[in-house]
């Protein structure tokens, strides 16, 4: 029980600061990242938020991913979906644009590197990979294209259509582009040791509060 709630709490964590990163890099207005340029045209287009498109093309994503797969999708993926675009529209109500270029700059670097920590995070207790990556997994697996090359495909295709909405593509855009990979290769290593050193020493701690009471066990009392 203990161990589930480190795990589901971890991940929430983790979500809510990577929803966090995504907002500050959309509200420093130097671009965004090419699944954020979607959502963003789509809502210049459509209307309705960042975070309510972040849901439905997340849901859209999950149930092809499902039928690729032929299987019911994770709950964490889920759970994903659905964080993710709840906390993006909460962030943005709270974060506004700075004034000067220069904080602008600051804010869009932040975002990045708050993004990259929040996915280490969420990913290191393995509650389930979030639509994009299930679904570069499926098309991966069913082409038996590499990875790199499908998530790759993938960025481009819905940042030419972000763009095409009117999706705000800038500095920002490659610079998440460039750097985002780096990142994450850091901090997800690092959050997993963290994770796990922290799962094992809730373990043992537990275990050693379920041991069997000695009745002749006393402390030293001079």
């Amino acid at each position: 029980m203990k161990r589930n709630f480190l795990r589901w709490g971890t991940f929430t964590v983790g979500i809510m600061v990577m929803s966090m990163g995504i907002a500050l890099m959309i509200r420093a207005d130097l671009g965004a990242a090419p699944w954020d340029v979607f959502h963003i045209g789509l809502m210049m287009n459509l209307g309705m938020t960042v975070g309510s498109w972040s849901i439905i093309v997340g849901t859209v994503i999950i149930g092809t991913s499902a039928l690729l797969d032929r299987r019911l999708p994770q709950l964490g993926s889920i759970l994903n979906m659905v964080f993710v675009g709840v906390f993006i529209d909460l962030f943005l109500l709270a974060i506004s644009t700075p004034a000067h270029l220069s904080l602008q700059i600051a804010m869009l670097l932040m975002g990045v590197l708050i993004m990259g920590v929040g996915i280490g995070v969420y990913i290191a207790p393995n509650c389930g990979a979030g639509p994009r990556d299930m679904l570069m997994l499926s098309i991966a697996n069913r082409t038996g294209m590499p990875v790199g090359r499908v998530r790759l495909l993938m960025e481009i295709t819905v940042l030419l259509c972000g763009w095409t909405l009117g999706g705000p593509v800038f500095i920002g855009t490659i610079i998440f582009s460039l750097t985002i990979g780096p990142v994450v290769g850091y901090t997800l290593p690092f959050c997993r040791r963290l994770f796990n050193a922290w799962i094992e020493r809730g373990t043992r701690n537990e275990d050693l509060d379920k041991r069997a009471v000695r009745t002749y066990h006393h402390d030293r009392v001079s």
